[in-house]
């Protein structure tokens, strides 16, 4: 069986708050179930865990890469791995962001190589940035 995860079961799982949301997270996610998540949720639980608990990039980046390497975990319409790969191109600096990043792993995973983007710091990796059109 496959469900999608929503955005607050995902962060009661990073989190651990509040304790008893995050116990019934944790036996959904440790599980054996099929999960997926979407590139929306990936990047609300950035804002959220960002925003609200004030979680340095960095250490939302590495609990998110840790969450895609359980093999119960999958990514809905994307390649988990080029989402990895994306989320990765994110930690260093603050060159990358990330939903330009999952843009990126959406291009790559659907096979759709072109994009258009003003923005002149886009990833181009595997992928045509067209600035002028």
């Amino acid at each position: 069986m496959s469900a999608l995860l929503d955005t607050n079961v995902v962060v009661r799982y990073l989190t651990g708050d509040p304790p008893d949301q995050a116990d019934k997270a944790a036996k959904l996610i440790e599980g054996d179930n099929g999960l997926l998540l979407t590139d929306v949720v990936i990047a609300e639980v950035v804002y959220v865990l960002h925003s609200r608990y004030n979680t340095p990039r960095e250490a939302i980046i590495d609990s998110l890469v840790e969450l895609l390497s359980r093999e119960s975990i999958g990514v809905l319409c994307l390649d988990k791995a080029l989402v990895v790969h994306a989320l990765l191109l994110c930690r260093p600096s603050n060159r990358v962001g990330i939903p330009d990043a999952l843009v990126w792993a959406a291009a790559r995973s659907s096979g759709v190589h072109v994009v258009y983007s003003f923005d002149g710091k886009f990833q181009e990796d595997g992928v045509e940035v067209r600035r002028s059109f």
